[in-house]
This record gives structure tokens, sequence and C-alpha cells, in this order.
């Protein structure tokens, strides 16, 4: 389960946002409506996609101009796998997010795949790497499988959309 479970998990509905066993099967940007509150978009995973460097830098290429021009953007919810330390990509994302001003957040991934030592171990990791970076944010552990931090997450959006 990646990173369109979890989108499912946290807006409530399965199969909104279609999921696959792959990863890198969310090859545009995808935008739900949420309500009458806000939009969702599900941006194209490439962290570990089976995909060109040619599409792997075009999608780069637009997911950047869409954080940083993008004046409507409010929340930038960054899906890291959990069960790995941040990722150079991971880090682009980090730095292109230091130039929005939309609210950032971590959402660490696959929580339920690690024991309880490695989940707060990558969390501090995780951590670390956005203060590396110059960013003080939430880092939320999460699972689409057994739900954990799901409710954390919601509550987060709903605070940070009113």
């Amino acid at each position: 389960m990646g990173k369109s479970s979890l989108v499912n998990a946290v807006l409530g509905q399965k199969g909104l946002a279609r999921t696959s066993g792959q990863p890198g099967k969310t090859r545009q940007f995808n935008f739900y409506r949420v309500g009458d509150r806000f939009f969702a978009v599900d941006l194209p995973g490439f962290g570990y996609a089976r995909v060109s460097k040619a599409d792997r830098a075009r999608w780069q290429q637009l997911i950047g101009r869409y954080m940083a021009a993008r004046e409507s953007l409010r929340l930038v919810l960054h899906l890291v796998d959990a069960r790995h330390d941040p990722t150079a990509l991971d880090l682009e994302v980090m730095a292109l997010v230091r130039e929005s001003s939309a609210v950032y957040g971590i959402l660490l991934t696959k929580g339920d795949k690690l024991s309880g030592n490695q989940r707060e171990r990558n969390r501090r990791t995780a951590v670390a790497a956005a203060a590396g970076m110059g960013l003080e944010v939430p880092v939320i552990l999460t699972s689409a499988h057994d739900g954990r931090g799901i409710d954390e997450v919601r509550r987060w959006i709903l605070d940070m959309t009113v």
C-alpha cells in the first residue's frame, strides 16, 4: 500500500485515488474536491517508480513549478516511505517547499512494516533531514494498512483548512 492508498485512507474514500501493487502508477496530477472545503491533489510519486530518466526529470520540473507558483497551495503533505531514510529526491522536495508559502509536513508511510524501535528511529531521521534543510515540520508516522496516524493527519488538515 503506497501513496494513493494513504490518500484514500486520509480522505476516507476507498477507490478515490487509483491504487496498484506497483509503485509509480500515478502518472499525472489528480485533483479531488473534498466537500466544499478544498482540493486534494495526488501528484506522481516517482521515488521508487520504474520510469525513464526523461519522465522523472519532467515530473520533477512539473512538481517544482506547481509547488513554487501555485498561489492557492496551502498545505503540502510529503509522503516518505518509513522503511528508508529520506532519499535525494525527498531532500529536493524539502528544498522546493522552502520556497513555497504553503504549510509543510512529512507523512511517513508504511509504518506498519516497522518495529516500534525502527519507527521511532526513522521518524527521528526524517525530523533531522528536514532540520538539515532548515525546516521545523511535523513528521507523522502513518499506515494505510492499519490506520496508524490517519486521524492525526485528518485533524491537522482540518486545522490548516479552516
